[in-house]
């Protein structure tokens, strides 16, 4: 009886309060259907439009700094620096591929140029060395009108936008054809493969050690979301199709993926991947308002100039709006998978209605946005570092240097960031506590209903017990009584004649002590 009371106890409690606490659970299936009928509707427009915005894989005019002598890629061999000394400039031998690491050179001490002998790793020279010419500070002729004389303490060092070589130094060369077809390398750049592998190393490591499979899961996602940009987005751009629209797809296509497949198919991953959608809907009208009431062009980048040039099909305006939307992507993710979170454990943790949810999650979202308006701003002006620190030895005044092209565009980036982080707070925390089911506060109709489940249990425990507590001596008399009984019984027996059985006398059975005694 003690084990059934519980149960019956919030059934009485659920069936006869009437309190507004329950009032608002009629809304979950509700809210539960226009999430899921939102998010196919969405899912279903994200495929439509991968398929109608996916590229043809057509060629594309390759851009000077990239292009080889024939017209094509460039291509790039592996090389290793084995020796470096200092010596005179324009030697006959740079770039030509040897059998020996030995060029003719004559070391001199504080000479102009830095030569490194570097041995070919891969191409059809594998295993020959070639020269490379690394001019210094003392090799600039510092004598035209608007030349700046190098300072003293760098003169050894290598010339602005040359690079610094050491021995043991992997790296990459390109190759072009010389005067007599055979092949000549110049530096393109280092080789970073191995240290890029051993920080990706690490950085999985860190993140899975901490977050077990969710890390693992979200590793994979961020696999995936670089294979839609690499394979869709950028392909898709090139094509001519509207950056903005591709950029839509692409980070909805992401979205859906990676928080399924970092938190899992639930109501929490599906209110947040809700929350975030709308967000970015809002970051790319915040966005486009933004960009056309700044006048920003984005055309103070080199590279942008570049394609402008040499893909003249691309908005280099809709380019713009869309790297606005792209970069609001991972910061809304944060803020808006926190809220969800947030608003299930707090429902779950006893909040009685979805408004108190509601409002106890904001608290949350209040603190999150501060910090992370905090993140976004100082992220763009890191990124900006250089060009503040070329303005301000510019002498521009501080208001001048703020509206330039270059300024304004992270400048805007920051605004349109931070309003979109601020709105996504209180409209995911809000699809989120509707999807919520709140503990009602039944501690009102279980003071009334408590007491009288308790008091059956002390009207009835008693009833139930009593028969039980007489049983036992009623039992226990019938069986004295009983026994005499027999014995007198068993002696009436033996004087009186016994009931033949086929040819052997059966006496009777000895009664009962139990039941035959009951009705006493």
């Amino acid at each position: 009886m003690s084990r059934d009371s519980g149960p019956h106890r919030t059934h009485v409690g659920h069936s006869h309060s009437h309190s507004l606490s329950e009032i608002p659970a009629a809304l979950s299936p509700f809210a539960k259907r226009f999430v899921v009928v939102t998010l196919t509707i969405a899912g279903i427009a994200v495929i439509v439009g991968m398929v109608l915005l996916w590229p043809s894989g057509g060629s594309h005019p390759i851009p000077p700094q990239f292009r080889g002598a024939d017209g094509g890629a460039i291509t790039t061999v592996s090389g290793k620096v084995v020796g470096q000394s200092r010596g005179p400039c324009l030697n006959q031998l740079v770039g030509t591929a040897q059998d020996s690491p030995d060029f003719g050179t004559t070391p001199t001490p504080n000479g102009p140029c830095i030569e490194n002998t570097v041995k070919l790793e891969s191409g059809s020279d594998s295993g020959k060395y070639t020269l490379l010419e690394i001019p210094t500070n003392r090799a600039q002729a510092g004598s035209g009108p608007d030349s700046v004389a190098p300072d003293p303490s760098t003169l050894d060092e290598p010339q602005a936008g040359q690079p610094s070589l050491s021995p043991g130094d992997a790296i990459r060369l390109s190759t072009v054809p010389g005067p007599d077809g055979a092949p000549r390398y110049t530096f393109f750049d280092f080789s970073r493969g191995i240290p890029t592998l051993i920080w990706a190393v690490l950085f999985v490591g860190a993140v899975v050690l901490v977050a077990a499979w969710r890390g693992l899961r979200s590793i994979i996602g961020l696999v995936f979301a670089f294979a839609v940009l690499g394979v869709f987005t950028l392909p898709a751009i090139l094509d001519g199709e509207s950056p903005v629209a591709v950029a839509v797809v692409s980070s909805a296509a992401i979205l859906f993926v990676v928080l399924y497949l970092a938190h899992g198919i639930s109501l929490r991953t599906s209110s947040a991947l809700l929350g975030t959608l709308s967000s970015l809907v809002l970051a790319g009208v915040l966005s486009w308002l933004a960009i056309r009431t700044m006048h920003l062009t984005g055309l103070s980048g080199d590279q942008t100039t570049n394609l402008q040039v040499y893909q003249g099909s691309i908005s280099i305006s809709g380019l713009l709006l869309a790297g606005f939307i792209i970069g609001t992507l991972g910061v809304l993710n944060d803020v808006t998978i926190t809220q969800a979170s947030a608003a299930f454990e707090l429902a779950g943790a006893g909040e009685p209605t979805r408004l108190a949810t509601f409002r106890a999650a904001m608290r949350v979202g209040r603190d999150h946005i501060a910090s992370t308006v905090y993140t976004l701003v100082f992220a763009y002006a890191g990124s900006a570092l250089p060009l503040l620190l070329l303005f301000s030895v510019a002498r521009q005044p501080f208001s001048s240097l703020l509206t330039t092209d270059a300024v304004a565009v992270e400048l805007a980036r920051s605004f349109v960031g931070g309003i979109a982080i601020a709105l996504s707070v209180p409209l995911t925390t809000a699809i989120a506590a509707a999807l919520t089911y709140p503990t009602p506060r039944a501690a009102e109709p279980e003071v009334h209903t408590t007491p009288r489940a308790a008091d059956s249990k002390v009207r009835t425990t008693p009833r139930a017990a009593e028969p039980e507590a007489h049983a036992t001596p009623r039992a226990a008399e019938p069986e004295v009584r009983t026994s005499r009984r027999a014995e007198e019984q068993e002696e009436r027996q033996a004087r009186e004649p016994q009931t033949p059985v086929r040819g052997r006398s059966v006496p009777p059975s000895p009664p009962r002590s139990g039941r035959h005694s009951m009705p006493e």
